[in-house]
This record gives structure tokens, sequence and C-alpha cells, in this order.
């Protein structure tokens, strides 16, 4: 039973979200977001992802519900909400409400024990797999099972409650990257990865090879299972993209239809072997990487490594559509590579607005990339902002200068 508090509050909320959609410069924000997937943008845009921020600019006892479930939908519409008032960057809102499938997934046969420090801070583990011609034995392909009775009861609670301000979906994203090293990471070691690319190199090969077959079945499951949705709208696609497109779904898909792989975003990166060579990432990584992504409709590919050195590998991927460039890549040097092929996702450093403030320095920071991506096709997202050190209007002054300044760019 849901309480008459909870429901009022959740309807003031949807109720507000359903304004903010409808505002006629939300079409506009559309009309950009889809121009830029189409690679044929009229002015660079600016998205701003607070990530672990989120915790200091709207924290827990922000939240009125008393139902644990029914607080995190008041927290969903709470940040769409801040989104618009206090972010202001180029996003836009849908007027919609998802709720995912419940997803259950076991592990990979073994166990990962990790121990966390304090408040968000790091953690260690214990791979499992010590010896790859011997432990690989152990393990298997991930469990994975969907609760569709829990979805419906979830999806007719959201209905009934505000169905009729927010328009109510089954609607879900379960996983991030098919890039396969956080996971081979996981269960072998970072340190493991680089020595056995020297020490082991077949049993890597086999290794890689068994990861590669297990997230082929993992992602094929949910296309199996008719638990897939399109990601055009105001999808998060990549590491920090917005899916508005008109080449997905593809032409023979019809409204009502299953959605297939080939309808939707891939993405992948490999930011862990950041220090590898171009030609051992393409022979362990990247050659295991491929099969995954001729899967997907567009493509993404790159998060926070530098792919200066890769490129020419990543220029291989099917459908390929944005490409990040990291705090620690040569932009020139990008820019020269992507020209107006691809989408340049630019990566500020976010230690721009998490640890110091300078606004000066943020402004020569946008200008250089407006300069040497002249003729490019151009999105500049902040992300990976795990703190704003209390100051939740870094947030929001850094969107702020970023538009001025492409405002003057423009001229």
């Amino acid at each position: 039973m849901v309480s008459n508090k909870d429901k009022n509050i959740l309807r003031r909320l949807a109720g507000k979200v359903r304004e903010i959609a409808n505002l006629p410069e939300m079409e506009e924000r559309k009309k950009r977001l889809y121009r830029i997937n189409d690679l044929k943008p009229d002015r660079p845009i600016v998205l701003c992802f607070p990530e672990g921020s989120w915790c200091e600019l709207l924290p827990d006892n922000v939240l009125e519900c008393e139902d644990e479930k029914l607080r995190k939908w008041e927290m969903e519409l709470k940040r769409k909400i801040y989104w618009w008032e206090y972010i202001k960057d180029d996003n836009a809102i849908e007027p919609y409400f998802n709720i995912p499938w419940c997803i259950s997934v076991s592990d990979f046969g073994v166990e990962v024990k990790y121990t966390h420090g304090e408040n968000r801070g790091s953690f260690i583990w214990e791979p499992p797999i010590k010896d790859l011609n011997k432990d690989i034995e152990k393990l298997k392909f991930r469990e994975l099972r969907v609760d569709r009775e829990q979805t419906m009861r979830d999806f007719e609670i959201a209905n009934e409650i505000f169905g009729d301000l927010l328009k109510v979906r089954i609607k879900g994203k379960y996983w991030w990257t098919v890039g396969l090293t956080i996971e081979a990471i996981k269960l072998i070691g970072l340190e493991n990865l680089m020595l056995f690319m020297y020490d082991q190199p077949e049993g890597l090969h086999r290794f890689m090879k068994w990861m590669s077959d297990e997230q082929l079945h993992f992602i094929e499951w949910f296309e199996k299972e008719g638990l897939l949705s399109l990601q055009n709208e105001d999808d998060y696609v990549g590491s920090g993209g917005v899916g508005y497109t008109t080449e997905l779904p593809q032409r023979d898909f019809k409204e009502g239809d299953i959605v297939r792989l080939k309808d939707i975003w891939g993405f992948a990166e490999s930011q862990e072997t950041v220090g590898v060579s171009p030609e051992m990432f393409n022979e362990f990584i990247f050659q295991y990487q491929l099969p995954l992504l001729n899967k997907f409709g567009l493509n993404c590919y790159g998060c926070c490594e530098p792919l200066d050195k890769r490129i020419d590998y990543v220029f291989k991927i099917p459908n390929l559509k944005r490409i990040s460039v990291s705090p620690w890549s040569n932009q020139e040097f990008m820019a020269k590579k992507l020209g107006k092929n691809y989408v340049f996702s630019r990566k500020p450093n976010p230690a721009l607005i998490c640890a110091s403030f300078n606004e000066d320095l943020i402004r020569k920071d946008i200008r250089y990339t407006l300069e040497v991506t002249r003729g490019c096709v151009l999105e500049i997202i902040m992300k990976d902002t795990h703190t704003v050190q209390n100051e939740p209007m870094r947030i929001s002054r850094w969107v702020k200068i970023a538009l001025e300044e492409i405002s003057k760019y423009m001229g």
C-alpha cells in the first residue's frame, strides 16, 4: 500500500517533471542533440554528469517519502528537476518515467571478495584466478534471471501513482561497457593482466576468448528474452553522450517489435590497459572486443584512456559514431584524425571543478578545445565529478562558463 503522503510527494514531483518536459525549449534541445549524432551540428554542445557528486548536490536528507522503493523514485524525479533548475546544460528531459526489468546476475563461478574504504573511498580485492591454465576451469557463464512479476508490480504502482502525469514505461539499461577488461581484472588482477601478456600469452588469449564468449552470451540473453529497450532519446550512451539519433532503430524495425542489439548503441573501452602498446592492445584486448561491437547498430569507444596511439585500431569498429577524447589525449592530433566523421567527445579534466575551481583555467581549457576542434563535431562533457567539495555551484558555474565560451566562439 502506498501512503497518501508518499503518493502526494511523487505526484507533485512528477507534475513538475512533466511541466519541464513540455517546455518549447525541449524540442530545440532535442533537435540540437539529434544534429550532433547525425554529424550535422549547429554548434558544440555541453553536457555535465554529476555522477559521484550527486550526494553533495542532493543528499539523502532531502527525501521525504517513507517507503524505500518510493524514495528511489523520488530521488530520480528530484534529480531531473535539479538538472533543469541548476545544471542547465544542453541535455533534454523526456515526459516519461522508466521502470527497469528486475534482473539478477550471478558471479562467474568464483567469488571476488572486496574490502572497501570509508565514504566513497578506494577498495581492494583478491583476484580468484591465480593460474590461467588450472583456474580457468572454475569459470562459468553468469546465470541470468528476470522477475517479470515484480517488474509488473513496480510498473503498476508507478502507473497508479502518477501515470496520468508521466507515461510509465518498462525500460532499463543493464550494462555499461562490453570492453571486457573491467571484469577480467576483477578475476585475474591488473598486474597479472599485464604480466600474462609476456609470461602466459597463450593462457591469456584463452582467458580473453572465454571472457568475450561469455559477454556475448550475456548481451544476447537480454535480446532473446525481449528485455532490451531503444536508446534513441535522452539515454546515456558511451562514456557520456546522449542517444538521440535518426539512425536507430534499424529501418525494418516497427513499433511493438522486440528490440534487437542492432537497434541500440554499443560501447567499449579499455582504460586499464593505458600502458600497453597499441600492438599488444590489439592482440590481447581489441580483437576480443570486436565481435561484441559488431552486434550493435551504432558504437561509441573510449573513456578515460587516451586513444591517440590506438586510434587506427579503433577506426576498425563498425558503425562507429562517438570517440572519447580524454583529459590525457592530444586534442590537436585527435581533431585531425576524427575530422567531421565522428563525434569528438571531449572530456575535460574533472579536477578543474573537483579539486580547485579556477574560472580562468576553465575558460582557457574550453577555448583551447574550441580552437583545435574547429570543423569537428564537438561535444564537451564534464564527468567523473566524484566530488565538488560540497560546493554545488561549481557544476552550474562550469556549464555556464562553457556555454559562454561557445557563444563567443560562434561569434
